[in-house]
């Protein structure tokens, strides 16, 4: 039974969702402890409980721990299997963070998960992003991942329905080439707000990526009357490099759109093959199945990850210069 500090480095859900992922894919029982001990609100919160709960129902885990506030979990997986899965928080919670969380189990064995909550929420991956940033990368690589979004959510109500279905895949190295030819994407969303909201959101983001950056950018507008929630966010990419920017009550829709377009522009012009969110993100993956990437900066979520792959026996290599390297 391996023991994780769950408080470790950057000590959030994290370090959860990632060990009990990698803890399914070795076969590898594992205790988190101290789960998010240093946060405002320590332990286990619904979507926390949702992520562990989609990793189990593809490997059979027996689990102890999951109740709110909890700190510490034990999971002790069984055989990974196909499953078709249905996860509910019952909050907004981030439905793009427990899909990643179920992600290498489903490559592993392919299955489906289809998950409520919030598809757009603070401190997470917009569920676009996952689409247009994420998933390619991967399915470069050759993995088979189908994403389709039945519904937005937003905090504080949620109420989305995001479908995942994955082939089972042995996927070639993780590789995001220097120097491609990329161009801009732009997807601009709302829920029960005015049409003119996503296309204004979309029309600034627009204007100063092809202003500074001088990017050619499509842009797709996804403007829903229905579902509980009120909200909106544009997510901007250009090819392994994203950002997001989530709107709120009293805020321009021109400066959401702006803010997303100035953190990609920021990106653009660092240093790296992809974003610094990416970077951490794909890590799992770069240690499953190798390759190399860059970034610009090692932030703390990619050195926990970093940390937590080590001590389940994935080591990555990590160079750092002028520029942050990736490779496994």
């Amino acid at each position: 039974m391996l023991t994780v500090d769950g408080s470790h480095l950057e000590g959030g859900g994290q370090i959860l969702r990632l060990a009990v992922a990698l803890s399914a894919i070795s076969a590898t029982p594992v205790t988190v402890t101290r789960i998010r001990q240093n946060r405002p609100n320590p332990g286990l919160a619904p979507q926390h409980i949702a992520a562990v709960r989609a990793v189990a129902g593809a490997c059979d885990a027996e689990c102890t721990g999951l109740t709110p506030g909890s700190r510490e979990i034990s999971f002790a997986p069984g055989r990974v299997r196909r499953a078709d899965l249905e996860i509910d928080p019952g909050t907004a919670g981030s439905i793009p963070l427990i899909v990643q969380a179920w992600l290498p189990v489903g490559l592993a064995a392919g299955g489906s998960i289809t998950v409520s909550g919030g598809t757009e929420v603070p401190w997470s991956p917009t569920i676009d992003y996952l689409e247009h940033v994420f998933a390619p990368v991967l399915r470069r690589a050759g993995a088979s991942i189908e994403i389709a979004v039945r519904g937005r959510g937003y905090y504080p109500r949620g109420g989305g329905r995001v479908h995942v279905r994955a082939e089972p895949s042995r996927p070639g190295p993780i590789a995001v080439p220097e120097g491609e030819e990329r161009n801009c994407g732009i997807v601009s969303c709302s829920a029960r707000l005015p049409a003119h909201v996503a296309e204004r959101q979309a029309a600034a983001a627009r204007d100063l990526l092809e202003g500074e950056l001088d990017l050619s950018c499509t842009a797709t507008l996804d403007s829903r009357e229905g579902g509980p929630s009120v909200g909106s966010s544009v997510t901007v990419w250009s090819g392994a490099k994203g950002a997001v920017a989530l709107g709120k009550r009293g805020l321009p829709a021109e400066e959401v759109g702006r803010t997303a377009a100035r953190a990609l522009a920021d990106e653009c012009r660092s240093p790296g093959t992809v974003d610094v969110h990416l970077a951490d993100q794909l890590l799992v993956y770069l240690a499953l199945y190798g390759g190399e990437y860059s970034t610009h900066t090692l932030s703390m979520h990619a050195e926990t990850a970093g940390s937590l792959l080590a001590e389940f026996g994935y080591p990555i290599a990590c160079k750092k210069n002028d520029i942050v390297r990736f490779s496994a």
